[in-house]
């Protein structure tokens, strides 16, 4: 059976209304409380098997999926496939045909290739959580983004929020980037220009080249990892000249007209783009990202597994 509300995929923002992402937000909220009990459980998916197939490794959102799960009460099997054979388009959907055969119910992915989520999702009948795909979208770490923010700041509408750094090679910033607009938040970008997407003067946001113009403008930083393994070479002159430019720093915070919201979706290179003393200080939401990541992920199991949402 399909979600009534989300139907059968979460597979990215780009494609949900304001309504639905309000909706899995407004889910996740009493999902909070589950994990402050003594037992942390409910038996909201008991029966259900999930399967958390990574294709990439990654332990703080493999691990937040699993919590997520578990709490629901759903039976989950992970399968590690970074480094095998499993690569190809046909050798994906022979994976999941087989996981299918053995009747589950929904599959957790993450993959490299953009586009990967939805490649499997139009050839099972299971259910399929977009985990992260290639340089597409992290549907997840978006929402679990955007309730960070309205839990500090209420409606998002005509709110500023500037994404910083490695926005080309980000799923995370494209997540971000739709679910902001969608709830009315003004969105900018702050990075070299090697680092941003080409169309990105095309994609109705505003784009800083200088970090400290970016401060004097938005209410909170999304501060993204340099994704160093992804780059070959000659986007920036060095780690030590991003962290003069572009690192967010206490110094120039200081010199911010407003207290600012600091993000960073992990893990973080500290003394690159973002000084330790800046995502352990006092107007870091970095540790309340990771709480609602469980929560996140719970309300999107729950809603896709045909779970009716609050006084619904």
């Amino acid at each position: 059976m399909n979600s009534p509300v989300l139907g059968k995929d979460l597979l990215g923002l780009e494609t949900l209304s304001a309504e639905q992402i309000r909706l899995i937000l407004d889910t996740a909220g009493p999902l909070k409380e589950i994990s402050e009990r003594t037992i942390k459980k409910v038996p909201a998916l008991r029966g259900m098997t999930i399967v958390n197939l990574f294709f990439e490794a990654s332990t703080r959102t493999r691990i937040s999926f699993e919590f997520a799960e578990k709490r629901l009460s759903a039976d989950t099997v992970n399968v590690g496939a970074a480094g095998s054979s499993v690569s190809k388009g046909e050798t994906l959907v022979d994976t999941a045909r087989n996981l299918e055969a053995m009747r589950i119910d929904m599959v957790v992915i993450r993959h490299g290739a953009s586009g990967a989520a939805k490649f499997l999702a139009d050839r099972i009948e299971s259910k399929v959580v977009n985990a992260g795909d290639g340089t597409h979208e992290h549907p997840t770490q978006g929402l679990l983004d955007l309730l960070t923010l309205r839990d500090r700041l209420g409606d998002l509408a005509g709110r500023r929020v500037c994404i910083c750094g490695d926005v080309l090679h980000s799923r995370v910033a494209r997540s971000n980037l739709w679910g902001l607009k969608k709830l009315g938040a003004e969105v900018a970008v702050c990075g070299p220009r090697s680092l941003l997407p080409n169309a990105i003067d095309e994609m109705g946001v505003k784009v800083f080249d200088r970090i400290e113009a970016a401060i004097e403008w938005a209410e909170a930083l999304n501060i993204l990892r340099l994704q160093l393994e992804r780059m070959q070479g000659g986007y920036i002159p060095s780690l030590r000249e991003y962290n003069r430019v572009f690192g967010v720093t206490r110094e120039r915070l200081d010199r911010a007209p407003r207290d600012i919201i600091i993000m960073h979706p992990g893990p973080m290179n500290r003394g690159v783009e973002i000084d330790s003393d800046v995502a352990d200080g006092p107007h870091s939401v970095i540790l309340d990202q990771v709480t609602n990541g469980v929560a996140i992920r719970m309300a999107v199991l729950y809603l896709l597994a045909g779970g009716r949402p609050e006084g619904g």
